[in-house]
């Protein structure tokens, strides 16, 4: 087997060597045993596909923030200190999230941190539920 040149396609798959990845099926089920689900995808991508009942949208840049459970600026659904609260990071196809998750637990030390296969996409593709977003004209 061919090395993979240490390009973003190779970092790519280092990373998901180390985080969990959860097929949509499987991600669904743990949202439904308490899993936090955070949506990365910007809010032009959300106003146009939906949104997911149940997702926390938090924007990438601010994403250590929200994640840090010792932060003052944590997401009000983490417990202080509570480094093993499941979060599944989703985004528009199954890319950002990958390196988010990684770096989210390398950063802030989550220690159960993983994203969807596929992305928001396949979440759909599957039939899992989706909030169509009214456009006002």
């Amino acid at each position: 087997m061919m090395k993979t040149m240490d390009t973003i396609s190779g970092l790519l798959e280092r990373v998901r060597e180390n985080i969990t990845r959860y097929e949509p099926d499987a991600a669904a089920d743990r949202l439904r045993a308490g899993a936090l689900l955070i949506d990365l995808r910007p809010l032009e991508f959300r106003l146009r596909n939906g949104d997911i009942p149940g997702a926390i949208a938090v924007s990438r840049h601010v994403l250590e923030w929200r994640l840090d459970v010792t932060s003052s600026w944590r997401l009000k659904e983490l417990e202080y200190g509570d480094y093993d609260q499941e979060v599944i990071l989703l985004c528009n196809e199954g890319y950002t999230s990958s390196l988010a998750a990684h770096q989210v637990m390398s950063a802030v030390g989550l220690r159960a941190v993983g994203d969807v296969v596929g992305g928001f996409a396949d979440w759909k593709a599957a039939g899992h539920p989706v909030v169509e977003r009214s456009t006002v004209e």
